[in-house]
């Protein structure tokens, strides 16, 4: 992972397209691929009660890091395909900091009072400005985090401390590949007392908020804890639509009725998707149709400028 790079200066769009798509995302490509009947996605949906549609937004997956302006419009335009639907964002605050995401975690602000161990900081706040543009322009956003070796609860009461008074905050989000990887290679599973502990303590802070567990193997999710939750699966490398669809229906199959939300947009199923003349839409409407109990439809930033092109 890198730092975000903020250089003086226009760059053209085409160097800025080789940029983004030369960043290999941290996540591993792990997606089981399925025979499927071709999808119809003519017909566009209704959002579901609900529905919320952006992008996610981290350190090391899109440079250079937008300003709030343009995250604003792109997000707009994400959730402009969807009707009916608001618009979010999935901000990585806290991400793992070398050793394999077994080391300490790095968090993207710099320390407030009280003590955090495992946590490293930034002597900036990278997101502060962006979401203070989310509170005026009613964008929501999640607060995730690559807990690597942090405690996910002191997590949880640092991110909350950190930005608990933006009105634009709807809960905590744990990239769960990069939970206690010093247990196993893609993350401990997350057992139902752990993900009843996590949305416990993140709606003492506030009732209103939700977590999110992320992954894309059903194994890591708790077994029958459901209360708060959303299940966010982040597969990519699928090589088809329908392929993607037919995987995805079995992730929203399985957690049903409880929410779900898919991460799409990666360069490893590029190769498919950027021959549709709309992909977030052409994507989207094929998710929402096959797994009604979607909640989050996220872009991700890796290839988020060959979409919405950057200032």
């Amino acid at each position: 992972m890198s730092n975000s790079i903020r250089a003086a200066g226009t760059l053209t769009s085409a160097l800025l397209l080789t940029l983004a798509f030369g960043f290999a995302e941290s996540s591993t490509v792990n997606a089981r691929r399925s025979t499927a009947t071709t999808l119809s996605t003519s017909a566009a949906p209704q959002a579901g009660t609900g529905l919320r549609a952006g992008l996610r937004a981290s350190n090391y997956g899109i440079t250079p890091f937008p300003s709030p302006t343009w995250w604003v419009d792109s997000i707009g335009s994400m959730a402009s395909r969807f009707s009916g639907s608001t618009g979010e964002q999935v901000a990585v605050v806290v991400e793992v900091l070398g050793g394999g995401g077994r080391g300490n975690c790095w968090a993207h602000f710099p320390q407030p009072a009280g003590t955090w161990p495992n946590v490293v900081f930034d002597s900036t706040d990278l997101f502060e400005p962006t979401f203070a543009a989310f509170d005026a322009a009613s964008i929501q956003v999640w607060l995730q985090v690559e807990p690597a070796s942090c405690d996910v609860p002191m997590l949880i009461d640092l991110l909350t401390t950190q930005y608990g008074h933006h009105p634009s905050v709807i809960g905590i989000g744990v990239d769960v590949e990069w939970y206690r990887k010093d247990l196993s290679r893609y993350g401990k599973a997350v057992t139902d007392a752990e993900a009843q502990d996590w949305v416990t303590r993140t709606r003492a802070f506030n009732a209103g908020y939700e977590v999110f567990l992320k992954h894309w193997l059903i194994e890591k999710m708790p077994t029958s804890y459901r209360d708060g939750l959303v299940f966010i699966d982040d597969s990519q490398g699928h090589g088809s639509l329908d392929a993607m669809v037919t995987e995805f229906g079995q992730w929203g199959d399985h957690f049903a009725p409880s929410p779900v939300g898919f991460q799409i947009g990666y360069k490893s199923d590029m190769r498919w998707w950027k021959k549709f003349a709309d992909p977030p839409s052409t994507i989207g409407n094929a998710l929402l149709t096959r797994v009604t109990n979607t909640r989050d439809l996220l872009w991700v930033d890796f290839t988020a400028y060959a979409i919405w092109p950057p200032e």
